[in-house]
């Protein structure tokens, strides 16, 4: 495991982002902004109980081309709390934060697990406002990992109290669990998932997030009215390749299925720069070539 934090690494951490806020419906949103305002918008939506600081050292890669931002999520990180959450709510945000955040034109969103689903929402909802959807290791088919463990396990539904960060530290989990090489980036999450509350260090997540009913967005996924994409991971124990053969197939067969070599579930933890590479590539291809029209989506082959 590599404790020593590569050049790449520190550089993209020191591209410190401007920190925002915006309303939505109530509840104070957080985002962290990277680039120049004017440049073409780029969305990055976390996994269920993350936050943006998932994203703080893949942005900065993409900070010359684009205005990248990422949002912390109601329920997440240092943005306010509701009584009830779901992926209409969420995927609202999206698009608040994408119009404070006063892109020149329609965003390309990128939404990892439950922020996959969350994607998958504002690409069907929103979809004739984005230039583009991308899911990074989401299924479609059954419960993100992280509701699947709300649902059944303990760990989001009794996060722990702790008398030191340091302690609370050691009790960072990935869920589903996985291998990491990379130990200064695991570090580096599990310090921002923390704040110190008069009891003690504690999670920053609501609890409650996971208490509502699963949307399985089967009839999202194919209606989504943009381009759309699905980067997995060669091991992935969430997107199998039956799971993304049948994503294909909802996406009418026309939108690209990219697997990272040796990526688990958390992609951007264990093969990061594999990742930041088929994200550009991705984007170079999307900003140069010519739609393909996507077929009926009533229609499932």
């Amino acid at each position: 495991m590599t404790d020593t934090a590569p050049d790449w690494f520190t550089s993209a951490i020191e591209s410190a982002p401007e920190t925002k806020f915006v309303e939505v419906e109530g509840t104070a949103i957080r985002y962290l902004s990277w680039g120049t305002e004017g440049k073409p918008g780029l969305v990055f939506v976390h996994g269920g109980a993350a936050h943006a600081e998932w994203w703080s050292f893949i942005a900065p890669f993409f900070s010359t081309n684009w205005h990248a931002v990422a949002l912390d999520l109601s329920g997440h990180g240092e943005s306010g709390w509701r009584d009830a959450y779901g992926h209409p709510m969420w995927a609202q945000e999206v698009m608040a934060v994408a119009t404070d955040a006063n892109f020149p034109g329609p965003p390309v969103v990128v939404g990892h697990s439950l922020g996959g689903m969350v994607t998958i929402q504002t690409a069907a909802t929103y979809g004739d406002e984005l230039a583009g959807a991308v899911i990074v290791d989401t299924p479609v088919q059954r419960p993100s990992p992280e509701e699947d463990e709300g649902s059944s396990g303990r760990a989001f539904r009794s996060p722990g109290v702790y008398d030191t960060l340091e302690r609370a530290m050691t009790h960072f989990r990935l869920i589903p669990p996985q291998p990491n090489d990379n130990k200064f980036i695991i570090d580096h999450i599990a310090r921002h998932s923390l704040h110190e509350t008069e009891a003690g260090w504690t999670w920053k997540f609501d609890p409650r997030l996971f208490k509502g009913n699963v949307i399985p967005l089967r009839n999202q996924l194919a209606s989504a009215a943009c381009r759309i994409a699905l980067l997995t991971g060669e091991h992935s124990s969430i997107v199998p390749p039956g799971v993304a053969k049948y994503m294909y197939d909802l996406m009418g067969r026309v939108s690209p299925v990219v697997e990272i070599p040796e990526a688990h579930h958390h992609l951007m933890l264990d093969q990061p720069l594999a990742f930041v590479s088929a994200l550009r590539t991705l984007l170079a291809d999307w900003n140069h070539s010519t739609r393909f029209r996507r077929t009926d989506p009533s229609v499932v082959h």
